[in-house]
């Protein structure tokens, strides 16, 4: 194997154990609290690190919806092959996304959770989305992954005020 492809398995991994982490994470919650406690803070912990996240993007807020676009793309590990991200709209008032592939999702399928389940940690896990482009001073309307439908999240995001 190359070690380009010795790297790009050990990232998905890396992913895919994040993913797991997460499960592992609401599984103690949920035992201890009860599933809305539980959902309710794993979400509160994953949108802090999504603003954390989104610092890098302030320079674009809250309205360079173009030069957001690049930096994003550009952000996304492996030239984007990580989450295949689509550009389906991109002008001066809004910007879409969708995220066509998710080594988090595969992970929580391949785990063996049913399709409610992994909508649950997609829906937990999506906040991270949230807090990026919230705290870059965006606004977004995202709609994370749900049964029967390809892909992944869907991101639609707008200049911020």
């Amino acid at each position: 194997m190359s070690d380009e492809n010795t790297l790009r398995s050990q990232l998905w991994a890396s992913f895919k154990s994040r993913a797991l982490v997460y499960l592992e994470m609401y599984r103690v919650l949920d035992e201890e609290l009860g599933e809305h406690r539980a959902t309710e803070l794993l979400k509160k912990a994953i949108y802090r690190r999504g603003c954390d996240i989104g610092r890098q993007f302030e320079r674009y807020g809250p309205g360079d919806l173009v030069g957001l676009k690049q930096a994003f793309l550009e952000f996304i590990p492996d030239g984007g092959k990580v989450f295949e991200p689509e550009v389906v709209a991109c002008d001066d008032s809004r910007l879409e996304i969708r995220l066509c592939r998710c080594p988090l999702k595969e992970a929580w399928q391949e785990a063996g959770l049913s399709d409610a389940q992994v909508a649950r940690m997609c829906e937990i896990a999506g906040v991270v989305d949230n807090g990026t482009f919230e705290a870059a001073g965006f606004r977004l309307k995202s709609e994370t992954w749900q049964p029967g439908r390809s892909g992944c999240c869907h991101l639609f995001i707008e200049k911020g005020v």
